[in-house]
């Protein structure tokens, strides 16, 4: 018995009890708008520092589960090192986008509901990333997406909010289906509901037919809940709802998917079928999301592309077993969505000075030099560093980072500014490069298992979106048909969306011809409340 063992589970629950006791609180006092925020704070701050004690405690328990616990708190609660940490950032977001949000909602009617929304989401993240049996991660998660839809509908009178939680309940419902399949499967060929003894199954017999045909409608399920193409229209349209919600949506709910998936890491390594399916989602996603953010204007709607592929580059990661890079990815991806929403308008003004300005042309020769430079500067530090890499994830990296190479036409002479980014860009490089071959330092626990298979084939990819982005800088007039289907988002979310309602009616209707929007008004259908 380890008593460090139980005092890191208690107080790894402890911010999931404090978030639901301040949902408690507020339902004493229904409709009561005052004072909504001040224990809010109060509980948020105790929760974190609950958060920061964990990994301190499981790194004094060694993160090992008794083998006497196997069938008790082990079997539903497996706090590991990575949930950890994730469950500090978790914490600390919430609590920060919890006290923007006091000031964004100042004044504004109904601040009761969005608290215990609010609450209720932060609340149901920690027990998912504390899982260790199906039936805790299939409850959290769908309480995280039944608390969001409250959240996504704040502004009741937005009909584009309202289009946006429906397609988002469709997709959660899906992935519960999904989900609860994947548990009937492991389950009746397991004979217990709790990871643990899924990974020693694993260990023992790998992944028979039951297993394998989990594994997949386990992927399914997480490219239904990360937004990945086809089903990316609602994280599009969810703009429509506060700027805090925005943050916390892209900053934290959106990569779970991605934790889960490292999670899974044993259940993947043994069934390819499923990797080639997060590959092909994930690297399609990536490529589409890429170019359509090149085409849009709105700062929050390029922040939402951005998400989406984002979300397709780190399954690809997933995909291909850097699980390691995923979890570097994942932590850097929620720091910077929510700095970009929480500082949103800051964002827009400096936009509107760099659209002032006008676009700088980008010098032929930095288009064609900034791979390979930025090769040169991978495997420089990956010789330093050696991260174990294969061949093909570094040219993955070096064409994912070669735009920071990328370097303005010298105009009047002026070579000093040109030399200047290329220099700049060349450091961030071999600061983002070292990051990620250091990343294997730290006590996460998670062990890469590289799919070279599939490895050339994203390698091709990369390559491909590279060469599309290089196009259009070169000649940016000469594809415009091709440009407004990348601003039409391609017109994939059209098709969904149409189906969607189609098959789970809502309340909505289209508009009368006449209001058709131009060619380029959007990538959504224009809806009207009933």
């Amino acid at each position: 018995m380890n008593p460090v063992y139980y005092a890191a589970h208690a107080v790894a629950l402890a911010p999931a009890v404090l978030m639901f006791s301040y949902i408690v609180l507020r339902m004493c006092r229904p409709g009561v708008d005052t004072a909504v925020w001040a224990p809010f704070r109060v509980l948020a701050g105790l929760g974190l520092m609950c958060a920061l004690v964990q990994p301190c405690l499981l790194w004094s328990a060694k993160g090992l589960m008794p083998a006497s616990e196997v069938a008790g708190w082990g079997a539903w609660f497996a706090p590991n090192p990575l949930s950890a940490w994730l469950a500090v950032l978790v914490q600390l977001l919430g609590t920060v986008i919890g006290v923007f949000s006091a000031r964004y909602l100042q004044g504004e009617p109904g601040q009761h509901r969005y608290a215990i929304a609010f609450a209720g989401v932060l609340g149901s993240v920690h027990p998912l990333l504390l899982a260790g049996h199906w039936l805790v991660l299939i409850t959290a998660w769908a309480a995280v997406g039944l608390f969001l839809r409250h959240l996504l509908c704040f502004y009741q009178d937005r009909p584009f909010a309202l289009l946006a939680a429906h397609k988002k309940r469709i997709a959660d419902r899906l992935a519960d289906m999904l989900m609860l399949l994947a548990a009937v499967l492991a389950w009746s060929t397991v004979g217990s509901g709790s990871f643990a003894g899924l990974w020693a199954y694993l260990a023992q017999h790998g992944a028979p037919v039951a297993l394998q045909g989990s594994a997949i409608c386990l992927m399914l399920a997480v490219i239904l809940r990360t937004a990945l193409f086809p089903f990316h229209g609602w994280l599009i349209q969810v703009m429509e709802a506060p700027t805090p919600v925005s943050a916390m949506l892209h900053a934290g709910v959106v990569n779970l998917g991605g934790y889960l998936l490292i999670r899974f890491s044993p259940l993947l390594a043994v069934v390819s079928a499923a990797r080639w399916l997060l590959v092909a989602f994930g690297l399609g996603t990536a490529l589409l999301a890429g170019f359509v953010m090149l085409t849009r204007i709105s700062i929050k709607v390029r922040l939402a592309w951005s998400t989406v592929a984002q979300m397709g580059f780190m399954v690809l990661e997933c995909g291909l077993g850097m699980y390691e890079l995923a979890a570097l990815h994942l932590i850097g991806h929620s720091l910077y969505k929510a700095h970009a929403f929480l500082s949103a308008s800051s964002v827009v003004r400096n936009t509107r000075l760099q659209m002032m300005r006008g676009q700088q042309p980008v010098a032929v020769w930095s288009l064609l030099l900034a791979p390979v430079v930025s090769l040169a500067i991978v495997t420089l530090v990956q010789m330093l560093a050696p991260a174990g890499w294969p061949w093909w994830w570094s040219g993955i990296l070096a064409l994912a980072w070669s735009p920071l190479l990328w370097a303005p036409a010298a105009q009047d002479g002026v070579v000093t500014v040109v030399w200047r980014r290329v220099m700049f860009g060349a450091l961030m490089v071999a600061v983002l490069t070292t990051m990620a071959a250091l990343v294997h330092m730290l006590p996460l626990r998670i062990a890469d298992a590289p799919f070279h298979a599939a490895g050339w084939v994203a390698l091709a990819g990369m390559a491909l979106l590279y060469l599309g982005l290089a196009t259009l800088h070169l000649y940016p007039q000469g594809f415009l048909a091709w440009r407004r289907w990348s601003y039409a988002g391609f017109y994939v979310d059209e098709f969904y969306t149409r189906l969607a309602l189609r098959l789970w009616p809502a309340r909505w209707t289209p508009e009368p011809a006449s209001h058709t929007p131009p060619p380029l008004a959007g990538t959504m259908p224009v809806m009207t409340k009933d």
